[in-house]
């Protein structure tokens, strides 16, 4: 049971780490379609023990909060604030701190891959009809998107599963993890206008109806805020994170100007899949007693070494595998202080190279669908200084606060 249970993980975590498999035409999704079937056919894990091992507290929260998020864009949110921002700007600097700060704040309320999927179409339109180059803005995105998201349990995916798993409160978490997105927000400003000089030196004039975008309906999108904002309060208020999320949503698909089939568009199912698929995986590694022997020797890893293992490894598998990983390691004495780590510097890593993260590579594959094409090396001498920083920061940080 041991050896079946290392490797189907094993293969499982080669595909999520190269992204698909090199042989078969298998994606992340499908490897963990895969890996929990083989889980349950092995007799890794029974169908009931596969069930239970699901957390569908996790899933219904980072569901919930997808739907949110596409109601957003459904109605044109991103479009609007977008648009409407950015074209009263007459400077490429002024513009660029605008795309990280709306980047970075969409993403700390809402998923910061929702974010990036539909705020980089209005960076690439803006920026073209602004005759500017669209990399530097693009690339601000990703790091935004990232390093915003970070600030909250909210935020992405593997914060989503950390604060479904943990139990931390909302504004604890927020409070401890603010500062450094900030900081994070501030430095891929200086960052990016010093490498990128001449781009960000142009004269800009936007033409007053260089951007037309259709206006919002009142009703729904007073609807759409209230709803966010009283998610977002009951969160810090400390009521339960998937019953309120799932209300919120609830809400918002009661509606007669809207359809339905619109908001469902914006959800990631593949995400999804992701979540139900490793979690049946990781709890046959689990039951198999796979785990406790390779963490047999790491009972003593101090909270520095455990935060650059979680850098680490949340590059080589990718965020939330290795998020579901690293959740054994923790010791129960210092609960809270080791799933903020996990949560912050996971999401730090993200930014380190362009394969980093999914909010990375969904705004590669929206720019070079637009013949923008950004380069590893184009994304690498900004995320990789900037997240070597921020880890850094970070490690001090904690240092600080905790003694540890």
């Amino acid at each position: 049971m041991m050896i079946i249970s290392a490797t189907l993980l094993s293969i499982v975590l080669v595909i999520f780490t190269l992204g698909k498999s090199p042989i078969f035409r298998v994606d992340r999704a499908g490897a963990a379609i895969i890996g929990a079937t083989l889980t349950i056919a092995t007799g890794v894990l029974s169908f009931d023990e596969a069930i239970s091992a699901v957390d569908y507290r996790t899933i219904i929260l980072l569901f919930s909060m997808m739907l949110i998020s596409s109601y957003m864009n459904a109605i044109g949110l991103f479009d609007f604030l977008g648009h409407y921002i950015m074209k009263r700007l007459r400077t490429p600097k002024g513009l660029l701190i605008v795309v990280i700060i709306m980047a970075g704040l969409l993403s700390a309320l809402l998923i910061n891959d929702i974010v990036c999927l539909f705020f980089t179409p209005v960076v690439i339109t803006v920026t073209r009809r602004a005759k500017l180059s669209s990399i530097p803005y693009l690339i601000a995105v990703a790091l935004a998107s990232n390093i915003g998201s970070a600030a909250t349990l909210i935020g992405n995916p593997q914060n989503i599963l950390i604060g479904s798993l943990s139990h931390l409160s909302f504004s604890w978490y927020l409070l401890l993890a603010l500062p450094i997105s900030l900081i994070g927000l501030f430095l891929t400003y200086i960052v990016l206008a010093k490498i990128y000089t001449k781009e960000l030196s142009q004269t800009l004039v936007l033409p007053s109806e260089s951007v037309r975008v259709k206006p919002i309906p009142r009703f729904l999108l007073l609807k759409g805020i209230v709803t966010l904002l009283g998610v977002i309060l009951s969160f810090l208020f400390g009521l339960d994170p998937a019953l309120v999320a799932s209300l919120g949503a609830a809400i918002l698909l009661i509606t007669r100007r809207l359809k339905p089939n619109k908001v469902y568009a914006g959800i990631d199912y593949n995400l999804l899949v992701i979540f139900i698929g490793l979690f049946v995986v990781v709890g046959g590694v689990e039951k198999s007693g796979l785990l406790n022997m390779l963490l047999g020797t790491m009972k003593e890893v101090s909270l520095p070494v455990f935060m650059i293992l979680t850098v680490i490894l949340s590059n080589i598998v990718s965020n939330v595998p290795a998020v579901m990983l690293l959740k054994f390691m923790i010791p129960p004495e210092q609960n809270s202080i080791w799933w903020a780590n996990i949560a912050i510097f996971s999401t730090l890593a993200g930014n380190l190279t362009i394969t980093g993260s999914i909010a990375n590579l969904i705004v590669v594959e929206l720019a070079k669908k637009n013949g923008i094409h950004i380069r590893f090396f184009d994304y690498l001498r900004i995320g990789f200084p900037i997240t070597i920083i921020l880890v850094l920061i970070g490690m001090l940080y904690f240092k600080m606060l905790f003694g540890i």
